[in-house]
This record gives C-alpha cells, structure tokens and sequence, in this order.
C-alpha cells in the first residue's frame, strides 16, 4: 500500500476510534454531571442573610481574604480534590473525620462531633488546643471578627443550606 492510500485508512481507523470513546457502550463511564452555577451576589447575599447570628452579619469578602490564608491546603467546590488537609465542601453537619479518601490523625478520626459553625470556630482560634494530637500546622485566627467572617463565607461557599432558606437560595 503506498502512503497516499494509508492516509484515508488512518483516518478512518481514528475517526472510528474516537466515535467509540463517546458512544456510552457498556464499560464507558457515565457523563460527568456540569458543575453546578456559581451563586449569584443577590443569591449570595439571601444566603448570607439566612444565616443564624452572628454569621448573617459576616462580611463575605474579608472571610475570602482570610480564607486565603487556607487554600494552600484547602479546596472548598463541591468535588474539589483533597490536598494537605480536606476539601471543605459540605463540611456543616458532616462527622469529623469522614471526608471521603482523606487520611485524617487518630484524633480527628475519633472526635466524635459533627462539625457545626461552634466548633468550627472554635478549631479555628487554635486547631492545636482545640483537638490535641490533630496534625494541622496552621496556628490558628485569633480575631474573632476574622472567624466570624471566614464561617459565613464557608457557609455560603460550601453548599451549606440553613434551615428555612428561601427556595432562592436553596
């Protein structure tokens, strides 16, 4: 066969290939769902209000420049990968030490609470006096008002929903 002759053959044999990479046969997996929307500032802002005191009164940007300060071991979408410490999403109301394929410290494992704004805020001011033998490095947020606003933010950045949200915001 000369070289001329080949290329419509590879071309085909490509085409083919890849028409099976898309087709949704038996064994190919299923179609990752699209990425939910991000919230809107108005959505945001009902969500933010939603929230018990003192949370509804955080101030969502600041809890962002602070939250900066964890994104080195952090990610907060819905999804989002582990790093050095969990992914945060859907943290309220989940048990301590349960995010899925996250190796959590005995402590954290057997800590027995559900993580809720309190303990949270708590974990922040000091994650070493909080729950000894826990293996974050971070030194913790002293300033209340910082916690506070990082709380909210988390809140409305997690998927967190409060109870008798408007249907806007859920």
């Amino acid at each position: 066969m000369t070289r001329l002759a080949l290329v419509p053959a590879l071309s085909l044999a490509a085409l083919l290939g890849l028409s099976a990479c898309s087709d949704g046969g038996a064994g190919s997996a299923a179609p990752a769902a699209p990425p939910k929307p991000e919230l809107t500032p108005a959505q945001k802002a009902v969500l933010l209000a939603a929230l018990p005191a003192p949370y509804n009164q955080g101030d969502l940007d600041n809890g962002r420049r602070v939250f900066a300060r964890c994104r080195s071991c952090h990610t907060v979408t819905e999804g989002g990968p582990n790093m050095t410490g969990p992914n945060l999403y859907g943290v309220f109301g989940r048990q301590a030490g349960t995010a899925a394929k996250y190796n959590y410290s005995n402590a954290v494992k057997t800590a027995g609470f559900v993580w809720d704004a309190e303990k949270l805020d708590h974990w922040l001011e000091n994650p070493r006096t909080f729950l000894p033998g826990n293996k974050m490095t971070f030194p913790g947020l002293p300033d209340a008002t910082d916690r506070r606003d990082v709380i909210a933010w988390l809140k409305v950045e997690t998927g967190y929903v409060p109870a008798g949200a408007p249907p806007a915001a859920q």
